[in-house]
């Protein structure tokens, strides 16, 4: 997508790679919507704490986040034994594989790497098989999001009134994004449409990361506080919902995605309005058969019982930040701990349809169609 940089538009990749220094080139999300930067991770590890510590989030982006990440931590091997590189490809796998455990895009991401990587007859054959595998899942990633928005666009009407949940655009993808994928079509296309941006706390990801796209793309839209979606549902304020999956069962059709998103399913069902979610093939998890099993990440309490900005006044605009010193305010009583888990789990009952890049269906037949969606079992 592009970025407004210095006055000027300029497309930029949420994640890449630089060959040169064996870095992995990220947005620093962290400090969005009020400072944009790109920050390099040196080392397989520093990717790993890049994913764990947010500075790149969104399944399909920390997917290829950690394919690259699987590539610079090969190619930083020193050494021609082809045994002692598969331990070391191994750690770094695990390694990666812990920062975020909820999505399963980053495995599904590192196994088509290291399925790559097997050609090889020699660890250098496979360092350069690694990098090639990774820049091939990044591109076909964005492929796949402008899939989805061609399969999405059809839903988004004239005048549509949309809601959307945490942040499942670009800046959670390579490119384009999931959920905000449709959007960006049916604009192209001359359609016009609002979106109410859920605030999605504690992180606020909705309020800062895609009404900061919107803005950028253009798009009308305003943030909402979470608790306002079921009012202006019953007023017949909203049209249609889309968001994102962290990991969508193959065999069931249950959706694991940002904490509050099963609530919004619960108001739309309640309400008659549509509740659409937005994946990438890699986001399909073929073995789990129950959502009860997916591990559901506990971040820290601090997310809950404060915020990060930048200092404003009510009714004034903010003082510009400096990006290395965020303001962190603690809003809840001194004394109270809290539970933070980040995801949720919605069952397939309460979801009107499952957009992908093969086409949009309901949750209980992603089994059905399971190898027109990638399934190699």
């Amino acid at each position: 997508m592009n970025v407004l940089i210095r006055g000027r538009a300029r497309p930029v990749r949420t994640v890449s790679f630089d060959p040169a220094t064996n870095a992995v080139r990220l947005i620093e999300q962290r400090l969005l919507p009020h400072a944009f930067r790109i920050v390099a991770t040196r080392d397989f590890r520093e990717t790993a704490r890049a994913i764990r510590d947010m500075v790149v989030r969104g399944a399909p982006a920390i997917a290829a986040t950690a394919a690259y990440g699987l590539a610079q931590g090969a190619r930083a091997f020193r050494g021609r034994n082809l045994a002692a590189f598969e331990r070391h490809l191994e750690r770094v796998f695990q390694t990666l594989k812990a920062a975020r455990p909820t999505a399963v895009d980053p495995v599904n991401a590192m196994r088509q790497v290291r399925e790559a990587m097997a050609a090889g007859r020699s660890v250098a054959e496979r360092q350069a098989l690694a990098l090639e595998a990774a820049e091939r899942f990044a591109n076909r990633s964005v492929e796949e999001c402008r899939a989805i928005g061609r399969h999405g666009a059809p839903l988004i009407r004239d005048g549509m009134r949309i809601l959307t949940h945490c942040n499942a655009g670009w800046l959670a993808c390579v490119d384009v994004g999931t959920a905000t994928a449709p959007l960006y079509a049916a604009q192209a296309q001359g359609r016009r449409f609002h979106v109410f941006c859920d605030e999605t706390r504690p992180r606020c990801q909705g309020a800062t990361l895609t009404a900061w796209e919107l803005a950028q793309q253009g798009i009308s839209h305003e943030i909402i506080a979470d608790n306002a979606a079921g009012h202006l549902m019953a007023r017949g304020e909203i049209d249609l919902v889309i968001v994102g999956s962290d990991r969508t069962l193959g065999r069931t059709g249950e959706v694991a995605n940002k904490i509050g998103t099963y609530t919004k399913a619960v108001l739309a069902h309640r309400h008659g309005i549509p509740f659409y979610v937005a994946i990438p093939l890699s986001t399909i998890d073929w073995e789990l058969r129950r959502g009860a099993d997916i591990p559901i990440e506990e971040r820290a309490a601090a997310e809950v019982l404060g915020a990060w900005g930048v200092v404003a006044s009510p009714g004034r605009p903010a003082r510009k930040a400096t990006p290395a010193q965020p303001v962190y305010v603690r809003v809840a009583n001194p004394a109270s701990k809290a539970r933070n888990p980040g995801f949720d789990v919605t069952p397939p009952e309460l979801i009107t349809g499952i957009i992908t890049p093969v086409g949009i269906f309901r949750p209980r037949e992603l089994w059905k169609h399971r190898h027109r969606l990638g399934y190699q079992g």
